[in-house]
């Protein structure tokens, strides 16, 4: 057994019914339309257990052939059928009504969450399971709040005071009927608790395939392009199958437990029939008596059934509930502090790197970055160079602050972004990143996304400084065509114009470049030099670049190694000085020249 399909076993081990205390937090909110929904519902179960009485009335009274006060109790069983309809119409709207808003507020709650977890929670979660706890879920909590928890309160109600009743018309019968619950409860309690495990087992691997799905569909050229359909596809089945084989043994245990208590149950009901009708017989119970008591009975029997049934859908939904609150709770690595300081505007876009060590959670034993000290002065061109896993992205990842140094401080015009809300200094850069994201939205909106509140001439003046714009109007509707998900429609050289877009757009003191132009043809390549040259004008400015060609006329070249700092200086200088920069420099130039 793997790590993940032991830790997916113990966690179905530890769940239990306590866990949906958990949404309390969000149905306190709503206590008026509970208390409403509550009333409807103890309304409709008090009118339900009186409906026997009326029967029995009925019956005897057929016997003692009072058509008078017969026609009375005709039209009072009518008049209740009546409010029982319209208290269960009442409860089932308000009952649904709430269970629908406590599901939304907590899928905004969650959204909120993971949407502002940092990338080393994504490094111990996949996409694909949070996904799944945002839909799959919070669709089995609807359901249960919605629909079960309000049958299940009911029949509840309905067992307690039908055993009441039951006792009242008939001590005799009564005690026949509660030999029978000891036999009807033992299966519940033993099968449910095979159940509950099931139900949280079979919630984990429905997440397990869809994180699996997620994360081939998301990288489909890719899988396509290595001819792994075959691999994906088989991974897929086999996570499938393995819920499915969950889900089955699920099936069969609760079909099982409902089998054997409809069987006792109604064993229950024709012994208890078979005493009554001896009774009656004897003349120690009229036949109305019985009638009224066989109603109860089977009100009882149908209460305990109904339970049996519903108990299992709870338990699925305190096992969604716990893997809910997991991710509502989940603490992670990179925090605003309680009491953030606000950065001075406008910003100068000065950048300091004190002696800045760190390692990703992934990778604990291999430094990205080793003491690192760098200094950016406001308005400066700084280029990051040096072999693909030297720690020049990391550089930008630590900016932005998806991660915390384990040593050291990362600094903006003097302070610390740990002393900060993220979203305050964040508003100061603009980020350019290899792999740009683009969303399921027009061409417009795309670039809109650096500056939410600009214009459309404000977003068409940004595309054309980028060179975006002349295959933007060459779109089938120009900006308004929908690009499709992650830009499906474009190129990579267009996606990354698209992102330049919407960095100009964003128009930030603080300018991050991580290879912006490594995806563009040479025409285009130089018309988005001259953009983001002019860009950088009166701009911090951090480029990360392999083709050194690009970075030529930075005003500070800075090398990188091995997560170190290991040389920095104008283009010339360091050429001249020898090292790893000049080794590079030679290889590139040597292989351009013979291109």
């Amino acid at each position: 057994m793997t790590d993940t399909t032991a830790a997916r076993d113990a966690r179905a081990k530890s769940k239990n019914i306590s866990a949906l205390r958990g949404l309390w937090p969000f149905i306190r909110p709503y206590r008026t339309l509970l208390i409403v929904a509550m009333v409807a519902l103890i309304s409709t179960a008090a009118i339900t257990l009186t409906l026997p009485l009326a029967v029995r009335r009925v019956v005897d009274g057929f016997e003692a052939r009072e058509m008078a006060m017969l026609n009375q109790y005709f039209g009072a069983a009518l008049g209740l059928a009546g409010l029982l309809a319209l208290g269960t119409g009442l409860r089932y709207y308000f009952v649904t009504r709430l269970g629908e808003r406590i599901v939304a507020d907590i899928r905004k709650a969650l959204f909120a969450k993971v949407i502002d977890r940092s990338p080393a929670f994504y490094e111990r979660i996949m996409t694909g399971e949070v996904l799944s706890r945002l839909t799959t879920d919070t669709t089995l909590i609807q359901s249960v709040i919605g629909s079960s928890v309000s049958i299940a309160l009911r029949n509840a109600l309905m067992l307690i005071g039908g055993l009441a009743l039951l006792a009242l018309t008939s001590a005799k019968l009564t005690g026949f009927v509660l030999l029978m619950v000891p036999v009807i409860i033992v299966p519940i309690v033993v099968m449910g608790r095979k159940l509950r495990t099931l139900s949280r087992e079979n919630q984990d691997w429905i997440a397990a395939s869809s994180g699996n799905a997620s994360e081939a569909l998301s990288a489909v050229q890719t899988v396509q392009a290595n001819t792994a359909e075959a691999t994906s596809r088989a991974e897929f089945d086999r996570v499938t199958e393995i819920s499915f084989d969950v889900a089955r043994k699920r099936i069969l245990t609760r079909s099982a437990l409902t089998v054997v208590v409809i069987f006792l149950v109604f064993a229950g009901i024709l012994g208890t029939l078979w005493v009554g009708a001896r009774d009656v017989s004897a003349g120690t119970m009229t036949p109305g008596e019985l009638a009224q008591f066989v109603i109860y009975a089977v009100i009882v029997a149908g209460s305990v059934g109904a339970l049996s049934e519903i108990w299992s859908e709870i338990q699925r939904a305190a096992g969604a509930t716990e893997r809910l609150v997991e991710l509502l709770i989940a603490v992670d690595t990179v925090l605003d502090p309680a009491a953030p300081r606000a950065l001075p505007r406008p910003a100068r876009g000065e950048v300091r790197f004190d002696n800045v060590t760190f390692t990703y959670p992934t990778r604990p034993d291999e430094r990205a970055l080793n003491g690192v000290t760098l200094d950016v002065r406001p308005g400066e061109t700084v280029a990051l160079v040096g072999p693909s896993g030297a720690g020049k992205t990391t550089i930008l990842q630590m900016l932005m602050r998806f991660y915390d140094p384990a040593q050291g401080q990362v600094m903006i015009d003097g302070m610390d972004l740990r002393d900060m809300a993220r979203t305050d200094f964040r508003q100061v850069m603009a980020l350019v990143p290899q792999d740009p994201m683009i969303f399921a939205t027009s061409a417009l909106e795309n670039i809109r996304y650096g500056r939410p509140g600009a214009t459309d001439a404000e977003v068409k003046d940004a595309a054309r400084a980028a060179a975006a714009d002349l295959f933007i109007e060459k779109l089938p509707n120009g900006y308004t065509t929908e690009l499709g998900e992650r830009g499906v429609m474009l190129s990579g050289g267009q996606r990354q114009r698209i992102a330049i877009a919407r960095a100009i757009l964003r128009d930030a003191p603080i300018l991050l470049l991580d290879e912006a132009t490594s995806a563009l043809d040479a025409e285009s390549e130089a018309a988005v030099q001259r953009a983001v040259d002019h860009l950088s004008k009166d701009r911090t400015t951090i480029v990360i670049a392999h083709r050194l060609a690009t970075v030529k006329q930075a005003d500070r070249i800075v090398v990188f190694e091995d997560g170190q700092i290991v040389a920095q200086g104008r283009h010339d200088e360091l050429v001249s000085e020898g090292g790893l920069y000049a080794r590079l420099a030679r290889l590139q130039f040597t292989a351009d020249r013979a291109a």
